[in-house]
């Protein structure tokens, strides 16, 4: 795939609402392979003041799906199942999300992710299936 594949699916990803409330940072500087940087702030806490597991799925969902996306370049990817391994909490710092894909055939990718803390501490592990939809990647998606 090529580099302008990345960033234009990067781009995709930076105009979705939900991205203005997380503020995530998306990387993909490999086919197959996509990183997902973000702040921790207070408003993710549940009341034990730690993130709550939305975040931690929503930064291992985003970084796996797009390790899949970065291989498809004709029509969105969807996420089909995701299994989520909560490690330990995380109050403050910073999440580093890294997927990859570990298996692929005609109509099913299956990605891995793992999610580290500000010190490089493994946080959560989860694993998905991803599956080809038949929506195009076009500008009304945002991919130019």
């Amino acid at each position: 795939m090529s580099t302008k594949h990345f960033e234009t699916i990067i781009a995709m990803y930076n105009r979705a609402p939900i991205n203005e409330y997380f503020q995530p940072a998306l990387r993909i500087s490999e086919a197959g392979h996509a990183e997902l940087e973000m702040a921790v702030r207070p408003e993710f806490h549940h009341v034990a003041r730690a993130i709550h597991g939305s975040v931690y799925f929503k930064a291992l969902d985003d970084a796996t799906f797009f390790a899949v996306q970065s291989l498809v370049s004709d029509v969105f990817v969807l996420t089909s199942s995701f299994q989520l391994y909560f490690l330990r909490p995380v109050s403050e710092g910073r999440l580093l999300a890294r997927g990859k894909v570990v298996s692929q055939s005609k109509r099913v990718f299956i990605a891995e992710g793992v999610l580290l803390d500000s010190r490089d501490k493994e946080v959560a592990r989860g694993s998905g299936t991803f599956m080809p939809s038949t929506i195009q990647l076009g500008p009304e998606l945002g991919y130019f």
